[in-house]
């Protein structure tokens, strides 16, 4: 899964860029790109930090490539972390040929002002996508769309429902259109430019998000310390960082049986996602506050 970059020439015909996608938490991003992608690249519950990290998925086809870019969720930072996740979103910005800004039908477009006011400077071609357009009548989408036009008026505005495909049809005939001219950024049958150890970790973050309540999930880090792959097994060992000691004894639950289902929820998702046996082996331990060390945020990636 880890991506090469292309060096070989192409025709001028060839189209090729990075679309970027942003937007407050839960309004859509992550489904939106697994269903433009085909695959389930991005991790996706109803809570809000779900997504840490940038992560690129690309669609490859003949005459052109497009690198998506999942971003996390604009929010006012609280920690470092924070932080330092809102530097991926400002550099998506920055680097992007086509920019695409999630909000969704229940979004006021008067808490986005300051945001708004950004992404009108840009020279970049910008597409709003109202989503969840499935949830909401006809006079308030079209209300919305109005607003969304007088505060952009040279972005586009596509109502869709990213969970329900509508509206998705025309987004990638409408990207490829946009897109400039150039020869392929990544090899033609890379799709992400993520590790499978990366994807595992990921998997069971979101179980913890599932299954636990209150501050404990965005306390926790996920670490793949080990991943030996045989011919019918893979055998994985993750540590769980969390902040605070007692955040341990939650985690485990009485007799241990938080974590054992935490485990069994966990393997089934990565079995399906390596398409092979899994032994998950789950260990937690305490990193305290991880989340405001510059540190401990690079040695875990962010």
């Amino acid at each position: 899964m880890f991506l090469t970059l292309q060096t070989n020439s192409y025709e001028m015909s060839h189209k090729a860029g990075f679309v970027n996608i942003i937007g407050s938490p839960n309004v859509g991003k992550s489904t939106l790109m697994n269903r433009l992608v085909g695959e389930r690249l991005s991790i996706i519950t109803s809570k809000m930090q779900t997504t840490r990290h940038r992560i690129l998925g690309i669609v490859n086809e003949e005459d052109y490539q497009i690198v998506f870019s999942d971003t996390p969720g604009i929010i006012d930072p609280g920690y470092k972390l924070h932080e330092n996740m809102m530097k991926f979103v400002s550099e998506a910005m920055k680097d992007a040929d086509i920019l695409i800004v999630m909000t969704d039908i229940y979004e006021s477009t008067e808490k986005l002002k300051g945001r708004i006011e950004k992404l009108a400077k840009l020279e970049i071609p910008v597409l709003v996508f109202i989503n969840k357009i499935d949830q909401s009548d006809s006079e308030k989408l079209i209300q919305q769309v109005e607003e969304w036009k007088k505060l952009l008026p040279n972005a586009e505005i596509l109502p869709i429902s990213a969970l329900h495909n509508m509206g998705a049809d025309f987004i990638l005939p409408k990207l490829v259109e946009l897109l400039p001219e150039a020869p392929p950024y990544y090899e033609k049958d890379e799709l992400t430019d993520r590790s499978t150890r990366f994807f595992v970790s990921e998997i069971i973050r979101e179980k913890i998000l599932l299954q636990y309540k209150k501050e404990v999930p965005y306390s926790c880090e996920v670490v793949v310390e080990e991943f030996k792959e045989a011919e019918d097994i893979i055998r994985i060992r993750a540590n769980i960082m969390v902040s605070r000691d007692s955040q341990k004894g939650i985690l485990i639950g009485h007799k241990g049986q938080k974590i054992k289902d935490l485990g069994i929820a966990s393997r089934i998702d990565i079995e399906k996602f390596v398409d092979k046996k899994v032994h998950l082996e789950l260990f937690i331990k305490v990193d305290k506050d991880w989340r405001d060390k510059e540190d401990k945020l690079k040695k875990y990636g962010y």
